[in-house]
């Protein structure tokens, strides 16, 4: 089978990272995680609702969350136990891929507190706490991309603190991250401190994109008589988040070129690579590898769902597609625009969105706890 034939190491030496989005203790436990860090899997990726689901449909925690009960921890406090501990185990067995890329990956990512999305103060005081709590270097703190981030990154990378900013999804986005690193990193210079060991990833989410913008062109073909326009329209369906990635995996060359960041490269600053997260296929019409085979660049990850991955492994390309057809890509964006789409309204609203799906599955995970407790 291809995925004995390292489909996932080829992935890496043509220049992707691919990672994995999903952890969980018996994966952990029972092998199944070393199994796929030795096909290739080069960091994994966590997010409260994963964490839901891991703690809801088993009992392999059981008997960890009546301990931590009975030793007094409050409910709060046996969340971060068991989190934390899923994440240290992970990043212990990632950290042979840390070492051989000398940081570069082997990154196991935690989140903040979803309500503490939108307050910079308690972003940091948590992010401090969790990376202090795990203590392994091969971390990232997840912190969401939203109009308050920026200041919170900035802070955590001059701290030393390995940032994954999350639920990116349009360019203007993205590129508030991306300087808020760069200013972390200057700031750290300033300091006399080292910035070689300083790691971060911005994280855009893809496959939620087509999901809203085919939504919204479904209902504009279903208004449009004239069969032309309404095939054009329809053409369009399914291309949206790539085009959105291609400009911007362009946007990203820019803002780390020489002229931006040589003065950082210079000190031993590394990029921050663009992550393709929400890579699994919603629309089961589409390939289960469009997200990633259409998404291949040098310097950048994707971090798959098990399916999406052992898809991969054995139906995927390696062929590097970032940049083909850019001409395409800007002309779709220019088109569904004309069509009476807002992609920048999408973005914003599919954000807004995400962190509410967040915050309800960790609200969920709290009463799971709650009822495992007694």
């Amino acid at each position: 089978m291809e995925q004995k034939n390292g489909k996932l190491k080829k992935l890496y030496r043509i220049g992707q990272s691919p990672w994995y989005d999903n952890i969980d203790r018996r994966l952990i436990d029972h092998g199944e995680l070393k199994g796929l860090i030795d096909r290739g899997i080069m960091g994994v990726t966590s997010n409260p609702t994963i964490f839901e689901k891991a703690v809801a449909s088993s009992d392999v925690y059981d008997d960890k969350i009546y301990r931590l009960k009975n030793a007094g921890k409050d409910l709060q406090a046996i969340y971060d136990d068991l989190t934390t501990d899923d994440v240290r185990d992970a990043a212990g067995l990632l950290m042979g891929v840390y070492e051989a890329t000398r940081g570069v990956d082997g990154y196991v990512s935690i989140e903040v507190l979803p309500e503490y999305a939108h307050d910079t103060y308690k972003t940091i005081e948590y992010a401090r706490h969790i990376f202090k709590k795990i203590g392994r270097k091969n971390i990232m703190i997840k912190v969401p991309g939203t109009a308050s981030s920026p200041d919170a990154i900035r802070t955590l990378i001059a701290e030393g603190i390995n940032v994954n900013a999350t639920l990116l999804f349009s360019q203007e986005q993205y590129e508030l991250i991306a300087q808020a690193y760069q200013d972390g990193l200057r700031d750290r210079m300033r300091m006399g401190e080292d910035i070689s060991r300083v790691a971060s990833v911005a994280s855009v989410f893809v496959s939620r994109i087509d999901s809203k913008v085919d939504a919204l062109l479904d209902v504009i073909m279903a208004r449009e008589m004239d069969l032309d326009r309404k095939d054009a329209i329809g053409g369009l369906k399914g291309k949206l988040a790539i085009a959105n990635c291609k400009l911007i995996y362009q946007r990203f060359k820019q803002l780390f070129s020489e002229d931006r960041f040589g003065d950082i490269k210079a000190k031993g600053g590394r990029v921050q690579r663009p992550l393709w997260a929400s890579t699994s296929t919603k629309n089961p019409v589409y390939s289960d590898c469009l997200y990633v085979d259409n998404l291949i660049g040098p310097q950048t990850v994707n971090t798959m769902p098990h399916q999406t991955v052992l898809a991969y492994e054995d139906h995927g390309g390696l062929d590097l597609s970032l940049e083909a057809d850019m001409e395409g890509a800007v002309v779709r964006l220019a088109m569904v625009a004309q069509y009476g789409v807002n992609l920048d309204a999408v973005c914003h609203d599919t954000q807004q969105e995400g962190l509410k799906a967040f915050e309800n599955s960790f609200l969920s995970l709290l009463d799971t706890l709650k009822k495992k407790m007694g």
